[in-house]
């Protein structure tokens, strides 16, 4: 697939190209995620910001934001995540949750809760935020500062969930979980008791931007996967005999799949994605397909939406080739991971590799044995920061 030429498709008020003007209706986006910077104090090796991240300095103005927001609650749009790279980097941020919550929106901030104090929970809550999610890398101070690069976060995590619940947030952990911590989930489970959550993340790693070029040494094997819900599901039936209401949900990898996901709910058809600089996104990884998505510095949101090449590209299923066109699924999956196909065969219009109906699929089955064999150590992963996004941009031909 070639990036889009918008000079031979039909134009629409804005310039922006129509794939073709028999398209369905398409519903707005329920979901607007704003990624508000790719700086961030911490260096996650499976961080799903794109590699080159070191060569996107610009930022959207708060009133460029805000712009954005006004635009998508028109839409319809009824809630913004708040994200990055660390969204707790940007001195705006309670002004713009201010202006989401004015606009009617329900507000997410997605946080590794470096940076959060007392004095910015208040201040956020008087903002009119709803939601706070703090990430933990490990069940442990040691092991979490091996993995996020910082002997000080674990602490920090720790003090700003507690405040979080005590400021009458609902306490949402998420834990991403890879072959270095998922055999410590029994451990991460007890913590997230201890901190009385509400709501438990365990998401193994999904292979993304860094994480997908970490995959060897961060996929865990299926013993692993399979150990870790046997753990899950005894926590599960003993906190329901409790009467705990804590929701445990455990996310497995793509990779341990004979079937893909329906990702994103469909390309194009709930979520929608601003990236720092102002590109639009259908989901947050497609910034690496080698299609021309339009910026909300250019085009009005409503428009990129409903009329740009890159939104439209794989909506439906006229796209789809063979074995996804005549799949009795694929109104369920949507053919997959667009990413996902490009990332592993060279060609985001291939079938998802995941599904085991899959020309491609030997490429999971493959990494899958990887995984068996690796003896990757922590310390030998390529760690998300700037120094090796540069080494690694000035690599990319």
């Amino acid at each position: 697939m070639t990036s889009a030429n918008f000079s031979s498709r039909p134009i629409s008020k804005s310039g922006l190209s129509f794939v073709n003007e028999q398209k369905p209706v398409v519903n707005p986006p329920l979901w607007l995620l704003a990624e508000l910077t790719y700086r961030c104090p911490l260096q996650c090796p499976y961080c799903s910001n794109p590699l080159d991240f070191a060569s996107q300095d610009k930022e959207l103005t708060t009133t460029q934001w805000i712009k954005v927001f006004k635009q998508a609650r028109a839409m319809g749009s009824v809630q913004l995540g708040f994200s990055g790279g660390e969204p707790l980097m940007r001195k705006d941020l309670a002004e713009l949750i201010a202006a989401a919550h004015d606009l009617g929106f329900y507000t997410n901030l997605i946080t590794s809760g470096i940076g959060l104090t007392e004095k910015k929970l208040q201040t956020f809550a008087d903002a009119g935020l709803d939601h706070i999610q703090i990430s933990f890398q490990a069940s442990d101070e040691t092991l979490n500062a091996a993995l996020a690069g910082s002997e000080k976060a674990f602490r920090q995590k720790l003090a700003m969930a507690k405040a979080v619940k005590a400021h009458g947030y609902p306490m949402v952990l998420n834990f991403v979980l890879h072959r270095h911590n998922i055999d410590q989930i029994d451990r991460i489970i007890e913590l997230c008791l201890q901190l009385e959550a509400d709501d438990v993340e365990l998401a193994t790693c999904q292979f993304y931007g860094w994480a997908q070029l970490n995959r060897e040494g961060l996929l865990p094997t299926r013993d692993q996967i399979e150990r870790a819900e046997q753990v899950v599901k005894r926590y599960r039936e003993s906190m329901a005999k409790d009467g705990n209401l804590t929701n445990l949900l455990f996310v497995t990898p793509d990779y341990y799949e004979e079937r893909p996901k329906g990702c994103m709910g469909g390309w194009g058809a709930i979520f929608i994605s601003v990236t720092p600089e102002g590109t639009a996104l259908p989901c947050h990884s497609a910034r690496q397909l080698p299609v021309k998505f339009p910026s909300v510095l250019e085009h009005d949101l409503d428009d990129i939406w409903h009329h740009s090449f890159g939104f439209n590209r794989y909506r439906g299923f006229d796209w789809m080739p063979e074995p996804c066109r005549s799949c009795d699924e694929k109104e369920k999956d949507y053919g997959g991971c667009r990413c996902q196909a490009f990332m592993l065969t060279g060609s985001a219009d291939n079938a998802d590799p995941v599904c085991a109906k899959s020309s491609h699929h030997d490429k999971i089955l493959a990494a899958r044995e990887a995984a068996n064999r690796t003896r990757t150590q922590i310390h030998e992963l390529q760690f998300r920061n700037r120094v090796n996004s540069q080494l690694i941009f000035k690599s990319i031909p």
